[in-house]
């Protein structure tokens, strides 16, 4: 009993139809579109209640500041909450000598000049650590589609030359494959943050406010990576 076998297409073409395979990239940079920071909330207290009341006052001050700078701040989140006992010594036994409490905040700005007075004033507030900033694009950014049309535009160069080469032409486009989707870092994944880290663990003796942190951009790299296989006619060896 034989059973008939559909034709398999010749993966690397034939004399009459030949085949070229190469890949496209791109190196684009773009100047960064949002920032990120993390602001960490701590408080200390002799007792549990203590503790977290002083940590909530501080989290609303946190919170009402970032909020007072309106649509410069795109996103606003709160992250992890703890209230932790200190354990101390007494004789043969532990008992609690004080508890303390955090609580972190994430804020995701697209207004770079409020950026820099936002993490001033932010440092300057009691028991208050500052981390970042973080320099991305948006998911949807326009940077990602160009650095991607810059790699099949590439990718059609290099294949139109090597034809060139042989005295031949490209016919047809066969296969154009991404390999960006498989290597890309994620966009929950923040790139190294800047240099700046600040914290505030004294009491704002001064009523005068910081001068404003003068931060420059981190210009963003974009790749992009693509398969492409041509026919092209038959050359002229």
């Amino acid at each position: 009993m034989t059973t008939d076998a559909p034709p398999t297409a010749a993966p690397y073409g034939t004399p009459e139809t030949p085949r070229v395979a190469v890949r496209g990239e791109a190196r684009l940079e773009f100047d960064p579109e949002i920032a990120r920071i993390g602001v960490a909330v701590s408080a200390r207290g002799t007792d549990r209640r203590t503790a977290l009341e002083d940590l909530t006052h501080r989290n609303t001050a946190v919170l009402d500041l970032i909020k007072s700078y309106g649509d410069a701040v795109e996103k606003l989140e709160t992250g992890a909450f703890s209230i932790t006992p200190e354990l101390t010594r007494h004789g043969r036994a532990e008992r609690i000598r004080a508890y303390h409490g955090r609580v972190h905040v994430t804020a995701e700005l697209s207004d770079f000049t409020a950026l820099g007075e936002l993490t001033t004033r932010l440092a300057d507030l009691d028991l208050t650590r500052v981390d970042g900033p973080w320099w991305a694009l948006r998911p949807d950014s326009p940077a990602h589609g160009e650095a991607r049309r810059q790699a099949v535009l590439e990718a059609v160069q290099r294949a139109r030359e090597y034809a060139e080469a042989l005295g031949a032409r490209l016919a047809a486009l066969v296969e154009l494959a991404d390999l960006g989707a498989e290597n890309a870092v994620g966009y929950g994944v923040p790139p190294a943050p800047g240099s700046m880290r600040m914290a505030a663990y004294g009491a704002a003796d001064s009523a005068e406010m910081a001068p404003a942190l003068d931060l420059e951009p981190q210009r963003q790299t974009v790749y992009a990576q693509v398969n492409a296989r041509f026919t092209m006619t038959p050359p002229a060896l």
